[in-house]
Order: structure tokens, then sequence, then C-alpha cells
């Protein structure tokens, strides 16, 4: 029972390590796709069921309005109950590789 209980346990760790091994080798392009576009939209217009009803901007505009620097706070803290906070979830790299990349969806 023990070796069971080991190496159910072990196994469980390695999933959970292969998880965030694969989550911190996304590129910014698949992160962003991944957790953003369901309410930012794959170019970035905000035009998605959910985007449209919590009346998301364009990348366009937000770029036009907000500094990469405080864009990357937005997405470390969230932005009140319509936005997740990441800044546990992802490093300080991805962040930026995903700001950059929004920010790329301006132009």
């Amino acid at each position: 029972m023990t070796t069971f209980l080991s190496k159910v346990t072990t196994g469980g760790l390695l999933l959970f390590g292969s998880a965030l091994i694969a989550s911190a080798q996304k590129d910014p392009k698949d992160l962003y796709l991944d957790k953003c576009s369901a309410c930012h939209g794959p170019d970035g217009a905000g035009n998605t069921a959910k985007g449209k009803k919590l009346k998301i901007k364009g990348a366009k505009e937000t770029t036009a309005k907000m500094s990469a620097a405080d864009m990357i706070k937005v997405v470390q803290n969230g932005k009140g109950t319509d936005m997740d906070a990441y800044g546990k979830e992802f490093n300080a790299d991805q962040i930026k590789g995903l700001v950059e990349y929004y920010r790329s969806l301006a132009k």
C-alpha cells in the first residue's frame, strides 16, 4: 500500500511539474490565445461575446491610452472583477511577452 501511494503521489507531482514546465515553455501568442482571447479576441479587437459584455476596448485604443508598464500591472494584478490576476500563474517574462504580443496586435 505504501508503495502504491508513493507512486501515485510521485506520479501526481510529475504531472503537475510537467504542466508547469509546459506552461512556462509556451510562447506569448499561445498564452494569449489560451488565457486572453476569450475576452480580448484572437485579433485583440475585443469583439467576442464576453468582450462585448464587458465593453472591452480593442488593442489599438488600449495601447494608445496605456503604457506597457501599466498593462503589465493589470496582467499581474487583474482589473476589478472583470479580469483575473495572472501574477501568480505566470512569471515576469511571460507577462511581459503577453503584453508585447497584445500590443503588437494594435499594429
